[in-house]
């Protein structure tokens, strides 16, 4: 087991990486070119796809972020960086499903766009995500809960760019320089998360899809907010640098068969 458990971590650490060039990926368009960055991740993946080996290496980043995905459900279900389950327990739990859902989205798209599938990057999908939910029963509250799980993870992003408390994960030996870019990178997303998961929870409240933004159109709603908007996308690509830095430092728990159980005892 242990084997396998080193070979799951290998594979989540390519996720890290390949989250990390996602996000300087969407940085770099939403400094350079406003409305391909609408398109959020569904853009950096038509980027990829243009250039050469594209193929090859969207296939490596849909592994990774499956693998990314898995993790994070793990993490939520089987508490294994051990948050235990008090209610900023609980929080931090469902902020990592929240995560594992949006990353599991964005591993299917880069699969999509590996076997060739050549899209609009017109949208990342969000919208009719969450039209397709809402006409199954229970889908308003499902699509509620994902964005709560959004604004409690949005909460702990800028918990963490106030107290580096992300550090804690990572190896001992990285310089402090690396902190301060975790630090923009982390208060970046806050904002994002916060935007979409108010976008969930109003869709859910009035009952339309419509509302909903992803990574994108989070960032392009900032647009008309001047300076805050060019801060936000750095901040991104700076979250990006970070990702691809941790993915050899990130402390990353063994798993075994026991982790897969839910503990929320």
């Amino acid at each position: 087991m242990a084997d396998t458990s080193e070979r799951f971590r290998l594979l989540v650490r390519v996720g890290y990486a390949a989250r990390g060039l996602v996000y300087i990926l969407l940085g770099y368009l939403g400094l350079s070119s406003a409305g391909e960055a609408s398109a959020g991740p569904q853009a950096t993946f038509d980027f990829l796809q243009q250039v050469p080996l594209g193929s090859a290496v969207l296939y490596v980043v849909a592994i990774g972020l499956s693998a990314y995905a898995v993790y994070k459900f793990i993490a939520a279900l089987g508490d294994v960086e051990n948050h235990g389950s008090d209610a900023k327990g609980v929080a931090h739990r469902i902020g990592y499903f929240a995560s594992g859902l949006a990353h599991a989205v964005l591993a299917w798209a880069a699969f999509q766009f590996a076997w060739g599938d050549k899209r609009s990057s017109s949208g990342d999908g969000s919208e009719q995500a969450a039209v397709t939910l809402l006409a199954c029963d229970l889908g308003t509250a499902v699509l509620g809960a994902i964005g709560i799980g959004f604004v409690a993870a949005a909460a702990f992003q800028a918990r963490s760019a106030i107290t580096a408390h992300f550090m804690r994960s990572v190896e001992a030996g990285v310089t402090s320089s690396i902190c301060w870019i975790g630090r923009g990178g982390y208060a970046a997303r806050a904002v994002v998360f916060l935007i979409i998961g108010w976008s969930l929870i109003r869709s859910a409240w009035i009952h339309d899809g419509a509302e909903v933004k992803g990574l994108g159109d989070a960032l392009m709603s900032l647009r008309d907010a001047g300076a805050l908007y060019t801060v936000v996308a750095i901040g991104l690509l700076m979250f990006g640098v970070f990702s691809l830095i941790v993915a050899r430092f990130q402390i990353i728990p063994p798993i075994d068969r026991h982790d897969l159980k839910p503990m929320f005892r």
